[in-house]
């Protein structure tokens, strides 16, 4: 496995403890405002130099940038420029060596949580999703447009991203269920996913981001999962959680419903040697959140355990 961290384009204490912790490789967000264009190299160059100059080397693109992303999942009337902005994003990533993109199908209400501040073990406060809190936003997609843009959009960019050898890593929807309001989502079950990544297109450039713990409240076997997917996966979120789609919570990454050891063992089992980063973090004793499940301080805890799996399961 590739051990990475997930980076904002601006240095922060995250791309401190990262380096501290032995972390080389980047999982980066690109720049969100007015002064990037995700369409010029040299914006490119500046933002990836940031990173190498600090000793870290960018592998994979996270999240595919909201400016684009959105208009291609709602299928409005910008998604056809948006498309072929995504599509100029491949030769200057293959120049750059950044092989992989993380995407999701998640329209209008993508990552979502009602509560940022259960309390887990120590008093340390974790993300909480219960359908009980939920609030209807006014949105609006049904499942059938929703397949019918990710046809489109799998079927104009798949044959460009073949030319650069870039990889496009599907997330689930998460929370991984049918409806949210007049929300509805796709990307909910193994099966679904399956037929988004081999029945479409079968490609080499189209895969999954494993993201264990959506997978886990979606109620599929973890092992199995990976075990049919393995050629596929082309990414990995190392993630545990406790609940159901309705109801469930982040946990410490030691502490959750899902054997991680386990786990990491079938990964290498199956030959998955990807880019893994630590995800959806607790935010710790006298840590001022700037965002929930992403804060400096627990990822130094969840690092280390992920760093000592590893460490223990590929030696043996």
């Amino acid at each position: 496995m590739i051990l990475t961290d997930y980076f904002r384009s601006q240095r922060d204490a995250t791309w401190d403890f990262a380096i501290q912790s032995g972390v080389r490789h980047g999982v980066i967000r690109l720049p969100e405002d007015d002064a990037f264009d995700l369409i010029d190299k040299s914006h490119w160059r500046t933002v990836h130099k940031r990173f190498t100059d600090f000793g870290i080397t960018p592998v994979v693109i996270e999240p595919m940038p909201n400016e684009v992303h959105d208009h291609i999942k709602a299928g409005d009337e910008k998604r056809d420029e948006s498309i072929e902005k995504v599509i100029k994003m491949f030769p200057i990533m293959r120049e750059l060596n950044i092989d992989t993109i993380c995407f999701n199908w998640m329209a209008h209400i993508g990552w979502l949580r009602t509560s940022s501040d259960f309390i887990e073990r120590g008093g340390a406060r974790v993300t909480e999703f219960n359908m009980a809190d939920f609030k209807p936003t006014g949105a609006r997609i049904t499942a059938d447009e929703l397949w019918k843009n990710y046809e489109y959009f799998i079927k104009a960019v798949i044959p460009e991203a073949e030319k650069y050898g870039i990889r496009l890593a599907l997330h689930p929807d998460d929370p991984p269920i049918s409806r949210l309001g007049d929300v509805e989502r796709i990307m909910i079950s193994k099966a679904n996913i399956k037929k988004a990544v081999y029945d479409i297109v079968e490609s080499d450039s189209l895969g999954i981001t494993m993201c264990q713990a959506t997978y886990f409240i979606m109620g599929e076997d973890l092992e199995k999962t990976v075990e049919e997917l393995a050629d596929k996966i082309y990414f990995v979120h190392f993630r545990n959680t406790k609940g159901e789609p309705e109801h469930f919570r982040e946990t410490f990454h030691d502490n959750g419903d899902i054997d991680m050891a386990s786990l990491m063992k079938t990964y290498i089992q199956n030959g998955v040697n990807v880019p893994i980063r630590v995800d959806h973090v607790p935010t710790l004793a006298g840590e001022q959140s700037t965002l929930a499940g992403y804060d400096a301080l627990g990822r130094l805890f969840a690092i280390g355990y992920l760093k000592g799996i590893l460490d223990t399961v590929e030696r043996i």
